[in-house]
């Protein structure tokens, strides 16, 4: 197969980008690094093209020898240690459809014909089965974030399983070992950025908390058909640089600059956004709009309960390229979970997730109307939902609670419960990742190379593995390990997307006990997409 060069994709991202040629739901991008172009395992070891327009001839890659492959009996053994139970069937069908964001409607792409699409509910111990059928041009694929799953069915075109081609349908079909808050997203391109998402909540059969009524909110930053958008323009945008600066420069706050218009639409390149919380520059990417659940601020979901109900909400940060500090006015909030691990329960007033991350609170609400508000961190805009338990008048699209600005809380100052915390035991491994890399070039990677399939980091069966991230960028990156959950340090939560600042260096240990070829990358979707990703494979 012949392999792309960082030129030819981003020829390929400007080329799709100024023609408009994507259209459809979760698969492999032509922006980027399209996953799917790479190839995909063959059942000889070798990476074959996955794409249908490829033509027949096209030579193989050979991928290193002495790694478990995703679907090797090392992978069906821990399936099977599982204990599959039973089956929970779901279709899907991702499709091109007109959104209505409240008010606003786009162009994009969904599973169905909503936003975010229909939740997936399952009980752990149950077989999760999922029908994927693609109605789109291009291929798809699907990422389970947050599951520690079979690695045959984590949808990375090129590395673990074939893209569903355009017109065809896959089965992915595992084991839900473990409850907890998750969602599922594309890891094709970035296709993310449309509106590909749901949420999967995986509920505990013996579930210890005690709440009246549950919430699960989504949270994310839209731009897809807003004004001739495409995520892949921006792609292409931020792919050309930020005419010679750097974020580690701090190039966002240079004076006299702007981006350079997108193939399609308007320039979408974000200068001078600051966050302390961040560490500095918040964001590259300067989206139109915030969304709650799909909906726009000026029209936002509203939630009902009666006064003094104690109320769960599971909290999901889909957005591309933005962090969002949550607050429910007049209330507090106790933080349950993280990333569907439970934790040390923790009063606060606000929250800070990074994409990917998630969070599960409880609340005991009061008598009004009060707006849960989850601020674009560093981006001066927010999005919004209501709450009502009584008569009133609803706030402004425009408020901004007292609590945004009181106690907040990260997951560094989290503390795993005692029954899922990591027991004490020293690193058999250590993994350095550092993240590197800047806007100028929009050259983001891991250890100075960008991604590439047949790359490995080995890892053993049965080793504590620590893996450090030394951010040596100007900017912040939330990091996701698939297929495992890690440790913070001293007892910290168990997650498996983290937020790593400008200049610091954040050490985290896992337990090598679900063998396959796995991702490790940056939930920043152009981030990733210019090629901060990596694998770690466990060797055979």
């Amino acid at each position: 197969m012949r392999t792309p060069t960082r030129r030819t994709l981003l020829g390929a991202a400007l080329a799709a980008a100024g023609t408009g040629l994507l259209t459809a739901c979760s698969s492999g991008g032509t922006g980027g690094m399209d996953h799917s172009a790479m190839g995909h395992p063959g059942p000889n070891g070798t990476l074959g093209s996955s794409d249908p327009n490829a033509p027949a001839a096209t030579a193989t890659t050979t991928a290193p020898g002495g790694f478990v492959t995703p679907d090797g009996p090392e992978v069906a053994a821990a399936e099977a240690a599982r204990r599959p139970g039973p089956e929970r069937r779901v279709a899907l069908t991702a499709t091109e459809t007109t959104l209505d964001l409240g008010g606003r409607t786009v162009r994009s792409w969904a599973y169905g014909d909503r936003l975010p699409g229909r939740e997936i509910r399952a009980t752990a111990g149950e077989t999760l089965a999922v029908t994927l059928a693609n109605h789109l041009p291009q291929p798809t694929s699907l990422h389970w974030h947050g599951l520690a799953l079979r690695n045959d069915m984590d949808g990375v075109p090129g590395l673990t399983r074939e893209a569903v081609r355009p017109g065809a349908a896959a089965e992915h079909r595992f084991a839900l070992g473990h409850p907890g808050t998750h969602w599922f997203h594309p890891h094709s391109g970035v296709q993310q950025e449309r509106g590909l998402y749901a949420p999967l909540i995986v509920e505990d059969p013996r579930e210890p908390l005690r709440y009246d009524r549950e919430w699960v909110v989504v949270l994310d930053d839209w731009l897809d058909g807003v004004d001739g958008s495409t995520p892949d323009a921006v792609l292409a945008e931020l792919a050309a640089g930020a005419g010679g600066t750097d974020h580690a420069a701090g190039g966002h706050d240079m004076p006299g600059m702007s981006g350079t218009a997108g193939a399609t639409g308007p320039s979408r390149m974000l200068m001078g956004a600051r966050s302390a919380l961040l560490g500095g520059d918040a964001g590259d990417v300067a989206h139109p709009f915030h969304l709650v659940n799909g909906r726009l601020a000026a029209a936002p979901e509203t939630f009902t309960a009666k006064p003094g109900d104690r109320v769960r909400i599971r909290l999901v940060n889909a957005g591309g390229d933005t962090a969002y500090r949550v607050a429910l006015g007049g209330h507090e909030l106790t933080v349950t979970h993280t990333d569907g691990f439970p934790v040390e329960q923790t009063t606060t007033q606000a929250l800070l997730l990074g994409m990917g991350e998630r969070y599960d609170v409880l609340v005991t609400v009061k008598d009004g109307v009060f707006p849960l508000t989850a601020l674009a961190e560093g981006k001066g805009a927010t999005a919004l939902a209501l709450l009502r338990t009584g008569g009133g008048t609803a706030p402004d699209a425009s408020v901004r609670p007292v609590e945004l600005d009181g106690r907040l809380v990260t997951a560094a100052r989290l503390k795993a419960d005692p029954a899922v915390r990591l027991p004490a035991r020293a690193p058999d491994r250590t993994v350095r990742l550092d993240l590197t890399g800047g806007m100028a070039t929009a050259d983001w990677a891991f250890n100075g190379r960008r991604y590439e399939p047949s790359q490995r980091h080995p890892v053993a069966a049965g080793e504590r593995v620590r893996l450090e991230f030394r951010n040596t960028t100007g900017m912040w990156h939330p990091v996701h390990l698939h297929g495992h959950s890690f440790a913070l340090a001293g007892d910290g939560p168990r997650k498996d997307t983290a937020v790593v600042l400008p200049g610091e260096t954040l050490a985290v240990d896992f337990d090598a006990d679900n063998p396959g070829l796995w991702m490790v990358h940056c939930h920043n979707v152009y981030h990733a997409e210019a090629g901060m990703m990596t694998v770690l494979g466990y060797r055979a």
